[in-house]
C-alpha cells in the first residue's frame, strides 16, 4: 500500500524562505538604510556623520571575533546529529562565556581605544559599540536556532521589531530632541540631546533595540538542559576556528577601508571623505539585502539538500537565477539613479561615482558566497579562509597604495578586485573539489547586458530632461525583463516542472 506525501518544491521553497527572510532582513534594513540616508539631511557636514560610519564598520569587525564561527559551526553539528540540544547548549555557554570576558576587556580599556579611533572625548562610542557587539553575539545562536528550524516568522518578526524600536529611539533624539535643543527651548525634550554625543544616538537606540529583542528570544534560552560537552566543543571550534579567520578577512573586504581612510588621508579632509562615503555606500542597498536575506534563507537549504542526489544540479539552477537576478538590481538602481540619488543630501552626492563599482562588487560576493557552499558542505573550511585571506590582501594592498591619491574611489576599486577575485579563485577550486556544472553561458549573457545598457545610458547622462533620462534608462529595464521572459522563463517552467515531478516520485512510499 502506498501513501502520497506532499513534498514541497525545494526552489520554491527556497525563494519562500527568501522572501519571509527579506520581510524580516530586506524589509527593516532596508527602512535603517533609508533612515541613514536620511541623517544626511538631519546631519549636513559630511565629518558630523564620520563617526557613525567608523564605529558601525569597528562593530562589524569585533562582531567576528565575538562569535569566532560558533553560527556556522551550530548549522553543521546540528545537521549530522539528532542531539541538537546539547550541541545548543555547548555553543550558548561557549558564547555567554566568551562574549562577557571580551565585553570586560574592551570597556577596561575603552579610553585607549577612543584615542586610537581619533576620538578621544567620545570614549561612551567604545563602550556603546562594545554593548551592540555583545548583545548581538547574544541574539546570533537564537536566530541561528530560529533558522535551522525554519521559524522564518519569528525570525522576521523579531527583526522588524529591532528596527521598529531603534528609529523610534533614533528620531525621538536626533529628530525631535535635536531640533527642541537648536530652538533654544527650556523644556524636557531639549534637555534630552547633547550635541557633544550628537549622532551617538544611533548607538544607544541600538541598544535599546537590541535589548528589546532579547526579551522576546527568552524562549529561545529555555526549554533545554543545559549541557557542555568539551569534545563537542573541541570539534566546533575546531570547524570554527579557519571561519573566524575567514570572517576577520571578509570583514577586512567589507569595511576596513572605511577604517584605513581616516588615516591615510590628512586630518583636514579624512572624515568630511568618511562621512560622504559612509553614505554613498549605501547606495548599493538593494544589492547588499538581497544577498543577505538570501544567505539566510541558503545557508541551511544548502545542508538541508546536500544528502539529495540532484543537489549539484540544485546549487547551479539556484545560481543562475541568483546571477540574472542580482543583474537586475544592478540596472535597475543605476538606471534610477537620478531619484535615488535625492535620498541623501546634496552634499554628499559628490561621491555617488562609488555606486556602480560598489553594486558590481556585492554581485561578485553574492556569487562567491554561492560558491563557497563546497567548503562548508564537505567541511574544507581551510579553502574558505584562504580564498578570503587572499581578497583581503588585494584590499589592503589596493586602499594602502591609492587611497592616498584617490581616497574612497581607491575603496571602491579595492573592494570589487578583492571580491572579485574571491569569486574567480573559488570557482576554479571549488571545481576541483566539488565540480558543479554551472550555466556560465546564461549567467555571462545577462550579466553583460546589464553592463552593456548601463554604459549606453551614460552616452545621454548629460541630457538636460531628468523625466526623459528616466523614460529612457526604463526602458533598458523592461528590454532586459522581456529578454529574460524569451530567454529563460520557458526553461524556469520546465525546472520547476521536472522538480515538482522528482518530488511526486519521492511523495509515494510504502507503509
Amino acid at each position: 500500500m502506498f501513501t502520497r506525501q506532499k513534498v514541497s518544491n525545494p526552489l520554491k521553497k527556497l525563494a519562500g524562505q527568501t522572501v519571509i527572510y527579506g520581510l524580516g532582513s530586506i524589509g527593516p534594513r532596508m527602512i535603517n538604510y533609508l533612515f541613514q540616508l536620511a541623517l544626511s539631511y538631519i546631519y549636513t557636514v559630511p565629518s558630523d556623520l564620520a563617526s557613525n560610519t567608523l564605529f558601525y564598520s569597528y562593530i562589524s569587525f569585533v562582531n567576528i571575533i565575538f562569535t569566532y564561527g560558533m553560527e556556522t559551526a551550530f548549522f553543521n553539528f546540528s545537521s549530522k546529529t539528532d542531539e541538537k540540544d546539547k550541541v545548543y547548549s555547548t555553543a550558548l555557554i561557549s558564547i555567554f562565556s566568551t562574549t562577557f570576558i571580551l565585553s570586560l576587556v574592551l570597556c577596561l580599556f575603552s579610553q585607549s581605544l577612543a584615542e586610537l579611533a581619533k576620538y578621544p572625548l567620545n570614549r561612551n562610542y567604545v563602550i556603546w559599540s562594545v554593548m551592540i557587539v555583545a548583545t548581538d553575539t547574544i541574539m546570533a545562536l537564537p536566530f541561528a536556532r530560529l533558522r535551522l528550524n525554519n521559524n522564518a516568522k519569528k525570525f522576521a518578526i523579531l527583526k522588524i521589531l529591532n528596527v521598529i524600536v531603534y528609529l523610534a529611539v533614533s528620531i525621538f533624539y536626533m529628530v525631535v530632541c535635536k531640533k527642541a535643543h537648536e530652538n533654544n527651548g527650556n523644556n524636557f525634550l531639549a534637555s534630552c540631546y547633547d550635541p557633544v554625543v550628537g549622532v551617538g544616538y544611533a548607538f544607544l537606540a541600538q541598544i535599546i533595540a537590541n535589548f528589546v529583542c532579547i526579551l522576546f528570544l527568552a524562549k529561545e534560552f529555555t526549554g533545554f538542559t543545559y549541557v557542555f560537552d568539551k569534545e563537542l566543543w573541541r570539534q566546533l571550534l575546531k570547524y570554527g576556528s579557519p571561519l573566524l579567520i575567514l570572517g576577520l578577512a571578509g570583514m577586512i573586504n567589507e569595511t576596513f577601508d572605511r577604517i584605513v581612510l581616516e588615516y591615510l588621508l590628512p586630518e583636514t579632509v579624512a572624515k568630511t571623505e568618511l562621512g560622504i562615503y559612509g553614505v554613498c555606500y549605501k547606495i548599493a542597498i538593494l544589492m547588499t539585502i538581497f544577498i543577505q536575506a538570501f544567505k539566510y534563507a541558503a545557508e541551511p537549504f544548502f545542508f538541508s539538500q546536500a544528502k539529495e542526489k540532484d543537489s549539484k544540479t540544485l546549487n547551479a539552477i539556484v545560481m543562475k537565477y541568483f546571477v540574472i537576478f542580482c543583474s537586475f538590481l544592478f540596472l535597475g538602481t543605476m538606471m534610477n539613479i537620478d531619484l535615488i540619488k535625492l535620498a541623501i543630501s546634496e552634499e554628499y552626492r559628490v561621491g555617488l561615482g562609488v555606486a556602480p563599482i560598489l553594486l558590481i562588487a556585492n554581485l561578485f560576493l553574492g556569487v562567491y558566497f554561492n560558491l563557497s557552499i563546497w567548503y562548508k558542505l564537505t567541511g574544507q573550511t581551510k579553502f574558505g579562509a584562504a580564498v578570503t585571506i587572499s581578497g583581503a590582501v588585494i584590499t589592503l594592498t589596493i586602499n594602502f597604495i591609492f587611497i592616498p591619491k584617490y581616497s574612497y574611489m581607491a575603496c571602491a576599486w579595492a573592494t570589487l578586485a578583492a571580491y572579485g577575485s574571491m569569486m574567480l579563485i573559488s570557482y576554479f577550486v571549488g571545481q576541483k573539489y566539488y565540480p558543479i556544472k554551472y550555466n556560465l553561458r546564461s549567467m555571462f549573457v545577462f550579466f553583460l547586458t546589464a553592463l552593456a545598457f548601463y554604459f549606453i545610458s551614460l552616452t545621454y547622462s548629460s541630457m538636460n530632461s531628468v523625466i526623459l533620462r528616466l523614460v529612457l534608462n526604463n526602458l533598458f529595464v523592461l528590454l532586459f525583463v522581456w529578454l529574460f521572459y524569451k530567454l529563460e522563463f520557458s526553461n524556469l517552467k520546465s525546472v520547476k516542472q521536472r522538480l515538482n515531478n522528482d518530488n511526486d516520485d519521492q511523495s509515494s512510499k510504502p507503509v
